[in-house]
């Protein structure tokens, strides 16, 4: 994908600021269309699909989160970019947890913005996000199924609803299965950054998923000392 065929959708209620990046992306040869409230960009993403979406977390009408959720309630595959203020540890947790790809904290240089969006668009970050078969169930050791497009992992009758980033995490564990994984390409392949605080979500995430998966003995995620995890099951 060249960047002259990549089209993003912007989603941004400050218009100076807006107007700004869409003139230096669109300089830079990406489709750009801006729209400044969840509701109009809901309707452009479904209208529209856009390779990428880039969304500013406080909106009018809605919040940029919510907006992400809603996208992610059918399609865990198109990159988000978060673009916020806020500096709270917390937020940018809530940012992954809500389906974002990447969060970017204003004031930010165009220069980044756009490495970023590279980052998520290549072609090496669909590496390990190829499934056979989306829609069926991976068993997982001797007692788990999990259900990717559904965002479920179920235990006999025991059924947790995960988020869209324990999804993609959980995911790509599996198409890497008995494997080591290093973290970095962990955090870059699903966050498209490896910076302090993606590093600290991927903790938490890491945390989520092992005692998902503490019933069965036959499934671990290990740590491998000084390079990154593996999962056994």
């Amino acid at each position: 994908m060249t960047d002259r065929q990549l089209r993003i959708l912007f989603v941004e209620d400050e218009l100076n600021l807006a107007e700004i990046v869409r003139e230096s992306l669109e300089s830079r040869g990406f489709q750009v269309t801006h729209l400044a409230t969840a509701s109009t960009a809901l309707e452009a993403y479904y209208n529209q699909k856009p390779d990428i979406l880039i969304l500013d977390v406080m909106l009018p009408d809605a919040d940029g989160f919510a907006l992400a959720r809603q996208i992610r309630a059918t399609d865990m595959d198109t990159p988000v970019i978060f673009l916020t203020s806020r500096s709270l540890p917390q937020d940018v947790v809530t940012g992954f947890e809500s389906g974002g790809n990447d969060y970017l904290k204003k004031p930010f240089s165009m220069e980044e913005l756009v490495v970023r969006i590279k980052a998520l668009t290549s072609k090496s970050r669909t590496l390990f996000r190829e499934m056979a078969d989306p829609d069926a169930p991976v068993i997982i050791g001797s007692q788990y199924a999990f259900h990717y497009r559904q965002a479920l992992l179920k235990r006999n009758e025991v059924i947790v609803s995960l988020t869209a980033r324990e999804a993609e995490l959980l995911k790509l564990f599996l198409l890497n299965r008995n494997q080591v994984m290093d973290r970095k390409s962990i955090l870059l392949h699903i966050w498209g950054n490896d910076d302090f605080f993606t590093g600290r979500s991927l903790d938490v995430f890491i945390t989520r998923l092992r005692k998902y998966l503490q019933h069965d003995p036959e499934v671990r995620i290990m740590n491998i000392r000084g390079v990154g995890y593996k999962l056994i099951g």
